[in-house]
């Protein structure tokens, strides 16, 4: 079943693909494509097999039916480009019956105050800076999540997410967008495969535009003003699979590794056609007795041009701990290790809280 199902959803995305990238944008929203949870940062975002938490509502959603207790609350933040954008994850799981978890959960990318100098200039042509106002470009996407175990068939665990897609460009433009996730996953205690189907049919996202605001700006450079616009983000599949090794009796290793397969055409990545293009990543998570964690991970290949014009690979690794004390983990994460990508580094905090029923 899960060969022919994942046969199926990279067909099914690659179709969809074809028939819509000439008129869709490569990179639709983009800031569902970090990550959440500071775990899975430290291992190079490999999850999609393994991830048995309250963020599997984002990695993926089959994995909460593997949730260890009644309910779990995550927070997690990191700050982006020195500090100048937040980026936020808050998600709540419960458990609902003995194979069944439903979640919500809602992540925030933002830039705030940026300053808006339209009306630096007063009417006599003089500098008055009380006219400076400021606003917020944000991005958020909300998610409700169930998965359950279907003991019928060896304990496959299915899942599904409905998203709610929300944009606002200060009073200049926001937006609405819809779309929907799929997920399966098979764990044992040493070894699991999981796939998920991120924006399966689509994600549709509807602008509109506030003439009044923009109309004197874009009379003046000359451009037309739109004032609706729709933006499809097309399917990308994750696919992926864990080995766990027993090293004595307190000691672990969990490795995994995933395969992004984008179907917006030709990116910047290790694999790439003109239809799809494939990202590896992987990492791995040393754990003693169950309540600390070392991890590692690397991910992000990418293809730059240096100065003498020649190009060269580079990608993007990371390091991480955690801790486990009672009922709460607090994880931490260092991205982009050596500075060896282009991007620049970033520090993430999560904390998840275990509550369970007596």
């Amino acid at each position: 079943m899960p060969g022919k199902l994942l046969l199926f959803l990279i067909s099914f995305s690659a179709f969809l693909g074809v028939f819509a990238q000439d008129n869709t944008p490569k990179y639709s929203n983009e800031f569902l494509n970090i990550g959440v949870d500071a775990r899975a940062f430290g291992m190079g975002l490999s999850m999609v097999s393994h991830v048995s938490d309250v963020s599997a509502s984002y990695w993926n959603p089959a994995g909460l039916a593997s949730l260890a207790s009644d309910y779990q609350l995550e927070l997690m933040h990191s700050a982006y480009f020195g500090g100048i954008s937040n980026y936020d994850y808050a998600a709540f799981a419960a458990r609902m019956e003995s194979d069944a978890v439903l979640s919500v959960s809602m992540i925030r990318f933002a830039v705030d105050d940026i300053p808006d100098t339209r009306l630096l200039f007063d009417a006599n042509g003089a500098i008055n800076y009380d006219n400076i106002t400021f606003f917020s470009a944000a991005d958020y996407g909300f998610f409700g999540t169930y998965a359950r175990e279907l003991k019928a068939l060896g304990g496959l665990n299915l899942g599904g997410s409905v998203k709610v897609i929300r944009r606002v460009v200060g009073d200049f433009a926001d937006a609405w967008g819809f779309g929907m996730d799929f997920g399966l996953q098979k764990q044992t205690k040493n070894w699991g495969i999981g796939i998920m189907a991120k924006d399966i049919f689509g994600t549709f996202n509807s602008w509109s535009i506030n003439e009044d605001e923009l109309r004197d700006i874009y009379s003046t450079t000359g451009n037309d003003l739109y004032t609706q616009s729709l933006e499809i983000t097309l399917p990308r599949i994750v696919i992926g699979a864990y080995r766990n090794f027993e090293l004595g009796k307190k000691f672990n290793l969990l490795t995994s590794m995933d395969l992004v397969i984008t179907t917006d055409g030709k990116r910047n990545a290790l694999l790439q056609t003109d239809v799809i293009s494939v990202d590896p990543r992987g990492g791995f998570e040393l754990g003693y007795n169950k309540s600390a964690f070392l991890r590692g991970g690397i991910g992000q290949f990418q293809q730059v041009k240096d100065f003498d014009g020649s190009y060269s690979w580079t990608f993007q690794p990371n390091v991480g701990v955690g801790f486990r004390i009672q009922q709460v983990d607090i994880d931490y994460s260092f991205t982009d290790l050596a500075d060896l990508s282009p991007g620049l580094y970033s520090h993430v905090f999560s904390i998840k809280v275990n509550f369970d029923v007596e």
